[in-house]
């Protein structure tokens, strides 16, 4: 009985992990192909002038270099404005509080906003941002909005990072006798940081591929943005723009393939710089 238990045992694993294998490989290969595909469409039409001239004829002509300088700063002041809450909300919960209504009000305010469509954090920020605060279509509205909606990423997933690390690491800090912040600062954050850093990036990514929201508070000018004041066109929503349009899918391709390469190189320099802060912290100990 005990040899068939085991031999059961065994093919289940077997077929498990196949199935488990397989799917990867599905998604993976579905990954390359949509990357691929969008590469070999786009490439072509990726020339000097296409990224340094700004659209021309409602983006027929000209390049996407107002739309470029426009999606980083619209990033760059989302997760300036988020980075700060967000990672001291997680500290907050995982290392300053032992349970209590506050917390579980806070970690559930966190995963209900966290599932609500993007269309509605636009909606929201046209009417508070734009419209109550007179901020207008621009890039200081869109931040802020890219920001409420992804302040609930960076918190949860920053938390669970900060929970991860051994509680032994706390216990020899404090009996050495170290405070409550240098704990934190010199044992945990440094154990934590590759976990905080997978959650920006995820943040980062979705700002830069975000449309609905972005085009109901920054706008879809084409000219280059001269202020946190002015209106922008990001490469999503102009991308978005000449598909569905139909106005230029060559333009609409070359700007899939920028938008593709510009994630690609966001998450290789993220990750470079915590590797390269990790081992230095290692080598100080």
């Amino acid at each position: 009985m005990k040899s068939n238990s085991s031999q059961i045992a065994r093919v289940i694993h077997i077929i498990a992990t196949i199935l488990i294998w397989s799917v990867a490989v599905i998604v993976i290969g579905v990954l390359i192909a949509i990357m691929v595909f969008i590469l070999i469409k786009g490439l072509p039409h990726v020339t000097w002038s296409f990224l340094t001239e700004i659209p021309r004829n409602m983006g027929k002509e000209g390049g996407i270099s107002s739309a470029i300088v426009g999606t980083l700063l619209l990033t760059v002041v989302a997760v300036l404005i988020a980075l700060p809450f967000g990672i001291g909300t997680a500290y907050y919960l995982a290392e300053y509080t032992r349970g209590g209504i506050i917390p579980r009000i806070i970690r559930f305010g966190a995963e209900s906003l966290a599932g609500i469509p993007s269309i509605v954090y636009g909606l929201f920020g046209f009417i508070f941002f734009v419209v109550t605060l007179d901020l207008g279509w621009s890039i200081l509205a869109g931040g802020l909005t890219m920001a409420l909606m992804i302040l609930p990423t960076v918190i949860r997933t920053s938390e669970e990072a900060i929970l991860s690390v051994p509680k032994i690491y706390r216990e020899v800090s404090f009996s050495l006798g170290a405070t409550k912040w240098q704990t934190i600062r010199l044992a945990v954050t440094p154990s934590a940081i590759r976990g905080i850093a997978n959650g920006v990036i995820l943040s980062v990514g979705r700002c830069v591929a975000e449309t609905a929201a972005v085009m109901l508070t920054a706008g879809s000018a084409l000219r280059m943005a001269s202020s946190l004041f002015s209106p922008t066109r990001t490469m999503a929503v102009h991308f978005y723009m000449l598909a569905t349009e139909g106005t230029s899918m060559e333009n609409a391709y070359g700007t899939a393939a920028i938008l593709i390469i510009l994630i690609f190189l966001i998450n290789v320099v993220a990750n470079m710089l915590v590797d390269r802060f990790v081992s230095k912290r290692t080598v100080n100990r």
